[in-house]
């Protein structure tokens, strides 16, 4: 187990933005340096206790898919190997090591791109209240993790930290960044889904939904950000999948179900977090990462 990394402060290298999770370097020339921290964000909410490597798996997951769904949309990584990083970059080598990645700078689209395969979260209590998710109308008679008869995309508008993502339909999606560039998004973001679903259920894994970002290089649409990671999607075993109700997942379940019990109001500041809950947490990342990708991409 790596020494947790809260927070990164590489004095030499202008910070851009530190985010939930991620923290954002300006390395100029048109290149970013994302950095995965060990933060968790819970009821967007970030909790003050780090889950240990979590960082680690979220990038060498991203770097995974990355790959695999290169012959379908381009993407932001320039590499994930610190030592071909720029110069200045060096001195913080031991903190980059497994948890960054340089990438292109964008334009990034501002609205995220989310697909669901089943019926689960937001999508469950919009489908409860009138039997439709983002103006899509989904069969009578689901229960709570029903698979779809076709995954559906659904977008969101892009919140500030702190603030919650909003659930739009299509045409609003067209209105915020035109109608061409919509529906290319959307003909993409089935296709990697539909890939990325395929491949983990071949590993034992559900993927019930996911969002991705996209950015302009120039006129090109690119995949940035992160890609089907346990923090952008839901990850369910497949092994113990029944619909009817709330599913185990690969993600923050523990810290989300321990919040829960001791009636936290989901606001600032989050509680400490038991060792435990913590434990088994980092557990759980660990083995999304083992499942998918095996052992060439191991923190």
């Amino acid at each position: 187990m790596s020494k947790p990394v809260m927070e990164t402060n590489l004095a030499d290298l202008k910070l851009l933005q530190r985010g939930k999770v991620r923290d954002m370097y300006d390395l100029g020339d048109g290149q970013l340096l994302m950095v995965a921290t060990d933060r968790l964000s819970a009821f967007d909410v970030v909790m003050p206790d780090p889950i240990p490597d979590k960082g680690k798996v979220l990038t060498q997951i991203s770097l995974f898919w990355f790959e695999v769904m290169r012959p379908i949309v381009s993407n932001h990584l320039i590499t994930g190997d610190v030592d071909q990083y720029p110069d200045k970059c060096r001195p913080y080598a031991d903190i980059l090591k497994g948890r960054s990645m340089l990438v292109k700078k964008t334009e990034p689209l501002a609205i995220e791109c989310v697909v669901r395969g089943y019926v689960s979260g937001s999508g469950w209590k919009s489908y409860r209240e009138s039997g439709t998710v983002c103006g899509i109308k989904l069969p009578d008679g689901l229960v709570e993790s029903d698979r779809l008869p076709e995954p559906i995309f659904t977008p969101s508008t892009k919140a500030e930290l702190g603030a919650h993502d909003e659930n739009i339909d299509f045409d609003r999606a067209a209105e915020i960044v035109g109608r061409p560039l919509a529906e290319k998004v959307r003909e993409i973001s089935l296709a990697i889904y539909n890939k990325g679903a395929e491949l983990a259920a071949e590993k034992g894994i559900i993927i019930a939904d996911t969002k991705f970002e996209f950015g302009l290089d120039g006129d090109d649409i690119i995949l940035i950000d992160e890609v089907l990671t346990p923090d952008s999607s839901r990850f369910w075993p497949r092994e113990t999948y029944a619909p009817g109700g709330a599913q185990k997942s690969y993600d923050k379940q523990y810290v989300r179900d321990y919040l829960l019990s001791i009636n936290y109001d989901k606001t600032p500041p989050g509680p400490k977090i038991p060792a435990d809950v913590i434990d088994a947490t980092r557990a759980k990342y660990l083995e999304a990462l083992r499942q998918l990708a095996g052992n060439a991409y191991a923190v």
